[in-house]
């Protein structure tokens, strides 16, 4: 197929997209091309195409596309017949997850938890958590945060701060208190104790709390993160006051952060954690509700799916918990990440007019841009140089980095070059504008 063949397939490809597909569509909007193979770090379109991937399907590929190991263990369980749907019953392949799982991920962290499938999505995990923490403690209100993002369906909406998410529910979304998340009125203001004011004082219109929900790193909200010390103080404000704590790591846990669950290094024992993206292993629907045991109070059946029972996600989910059998993979995850760390406080240093703010942790990083447009324009540059990277915050104000763990260093150096050159061309743009003003 000649070049010009490939270009308008490719456009007559585009224009189904555009004719049949619901304009709901977002990120197609941003990547305009079709893409038609993938392997590890990098994607090619229907036009032979090669694209450094620096957004990981949002989090779901940690472990790249396509994974060599993990598909193995697939293809096998598929040439052997093996079960793929299976609603909630018991199957050899569940069986050998919540083992590997209870063994390889939780005895060594001394952490204990009944594990709830409740369905294939990030925000049925986060559904489930808010109502098991109301029917445990009896209340109904649910402490969250300031630009926190925990899902698109209504329980999980209304626990979101986005205010453009929030009206696409169009109706009221209640039972929630916001609380200023860590740092939001900057590094002198302690809102661990601006929330324990108003939880203990009768008068401030605040009830008790059947849960606290927290991110401890707002990956769409805009790569803020909280402290040790934050997280631990709101984690014993929680214990004192019988208030359950959630954290939600269904896009930090994983490794993103470096650590298996984001809230590794702070020592901290949340009552639930919410589990998805890459829990799957390969980019297969899979979500899980961790739940001290004594929390597990659960009807049968009160709380189900038809999807819970992924039993591919299972055997990929599996495979890939064996990257975490060691620290191995943990340590090389945090050696890039410093690598990222080092290149974006230079690009912020080398191009000062840009007024950029190097945000995030771990595998998940970028520059929060003054001018919210800019973060948008240098995705758009990088995507001209095959990078594929996206925007967060409430006003799509940051550039975010968060390639799969597995990206080979040579393909990180190159993505990370092709990023350099963007942010050249965003600020010669920039200086060529002030100049014509």
């Amino acid at each position: 197929m000649t070049q010009t063949m490939k270009e308008t397939a490719e456009m007559t490809s585009l224009h189904v997209f555009e004719e049949l597909e619901s304009e709901v569509r977002s990120y197609c909007r941003s990547f305009r091309t079709v893409f038609s193979k993938a392997s590890n770090d990098k994607l090619w379109d229907v036009a032979g195409r090669e694209y450094i991937d620096f957004f990981a399907g949002a989090g779901a590929l940690n472990y790249g596309h396509n994974n060599e190991r993990i598909r193995q263990k697939l293809v096998q369980y598929l040439l052997e017949d093996g079960i793929t749907h299976s609603l909630d019953m018991a199957t050899k392949a569940k069986e050998d997850f919540l083992i590997r799982f209870q063994e390889v991920i939780l005895k060594p962290r001394g952490l204990q938890y009944k594990v709830m499938f409740p369905g294939p999505t990030g925000t049925n995990a986060v559904e489930s958590a808010m109502k098991i923490a109301r029917k445990v403690t009896g209340r109904e209100t649910v402490l969250c945060f300031t630009n926190a993002f925990h899902g698109m369906s209504l329980g999980s909406l209304s626990v979101t701060g986005n205010k453009f998410k929030r009206k696409g529910a169009g109706v009221a979304l209640n039972h929630s208190v916001f609380m200023p998340y860590d740092g939001y009125f900057g590094v002198d203001t302690d809102t661990v104790a601006y929330m324990e004011k108003l939880l203990d004082d009768p008068g401030s219109g605040v009830p008790l709390p059947a849960a606290v929900i927290v991110e401890t790193v707002q990956g769409e909200g805009g790569l803020n993160v909280a402290s040790v010390p934050w997280l631990k103080r709101l984690e014993k404000l929680c214990d004192q006051r019988g208030i359950l704590l959630i954290i939600d790591d269904v896009q930090m846990g994983c490794g993103r952060t470096g650590t298996f669950f984001s809230f590794d290094e702070a020592g901290i024992r949340p009552d639930i954690v919410c589990l998805s993206k890459s829990i799957g292993g390969y980019g297969l629907p899979m979500a899980l509700t961790l739940i001290k045991p004594e929390l597990d109070v659960w009807a049968p059946g009160e709380h189900n799916g038809t999807f819970r029972g992924n039993n591919l996600a299972f055997i990929a989910a599996t495979e890939a918990l064996s990257y975490w059998e060691t620290d191995a993979f943990s340590v090389e995850v945090i050696r890039k990440a410093k690598r990222v760390r080092t290149f974006l406080e230079e690009q912020v240093k080398l191009y000062p007019q840009l007024q950029g703010e190097v945000r995030g942790k771990g595998f998940i990083q970028g520059i929060a841009f003054a001018d919210a447009k800019k973060a948008g324009l240098l995705c758009e540059a990088a995507f001209k140089r095959r990078v594929i990277m996206e925007t967060s915050g409430p006003d799509s104000e940051v550039a975010k980095l968060m390639p799969p763990l597995t990206i080979d260093h040579e393909v990180l150096d190159l993505g990370l070059q092709r990023v350099s050159d963007s942010m050249k061309e965003l600020a010669a743009s920039i200086s060529s504008q002030e100049k014509g003003a």
